[in-house]
């Protein structure tokens, strides 16, 4: 069963927090401060430094972002509990952190998104700027010549992404099926360790299903 650690109240004050396999959200702090692209690219770098904490100095050169720019928001990132600080020093008289995630995923609890609840708006806040942090990352990827959607040269793989969009009309019953397959991939992936293969991918995952209730339309 995966431990969620308490998240940190309205108040303002921060709670101790360890590190989680998963961490399920449900408090609008929490949510504002995952409502940031910024924010999510400071919690990925985070995550793709495998365990190894950075410092701000190191985020900014990971995310071509001014050093100064990003205090603001890891600290608001400690507060809400999202990454946590592995250690300090003291450099020329001032106090160097590094950091670390305090989780190794995150999920919005679903009754953030009811009708009735008093989040659900930054609940949506928080999955929006998720979609546009994948998009300034997919577009700096393919400046930077990571990317490639097409077949290697000569021929040796498969395509390195895929890209699928589109509408259809399925029953409840068949919908409620695929998003439960689909949930039941992603829980599978988030259970296994990272790959130590010499050829293994950063590999970035960005599922959005929705099913319009009818008359919803505008």
């Amino acid at each position: 069963m995966v431990e969620h650690a308490p998240e940190p109240a309205d108040s303002g004050e921060q709670q101790s927090v360890t590190w989680v396999k998963e961490r399920q959200v449900s408090d609008v702090a929490v949510l504002k401060a995952l409502a940031d692209p910024l924010r999510l690219a400071i919690l990925g770098a985070l995550q793709a430094s495998e365990g190894r904490p950075l410092t701000a100095k190191e985020l900014a050169a990971a995310l071509d972002e001014p050093q100064t720019k990003l205090y603001r928001h890891i600290k608001q990132l400690e507060k809400a509990g999202l990454v946590l600080v592995a250690g300090t020093r003291l450099v020329s008289g001032i106090v160097e952190s590094r950091y670390r995630v305090a989780q190794a995923s995150i999920r919005l609890a679903p009754g953030m998104f009811t009708a009735d609840s008093p989040t659900r708006s930054d609940a949506y806040d928080a999955v929006l700027a998720a979609m546009d942090r994948v998009r300034a990352d997919f577009r700096a990827r393919i400046a930077g010549g990571r990317l490639d959607f097409g077949r290697p040269a000569d021929g040796s793989g498969p395509p390195s992404g895929l890209f699928a969009d589109f509408t259809l009309r399925l029953g409840p019953e068949r919908f409620e099926r695929l998003r439960s397959q689909l949930a039941e991939i992603f829980d599978e992936l988030n259970e296994e360790p990272p790959s130590t293969a010499e050829d293994a991918l950063d590999v970035t995952a960005f599922t959005l299903l929705y099913g319009l209730r009818p008359g919803t339309e505008s």
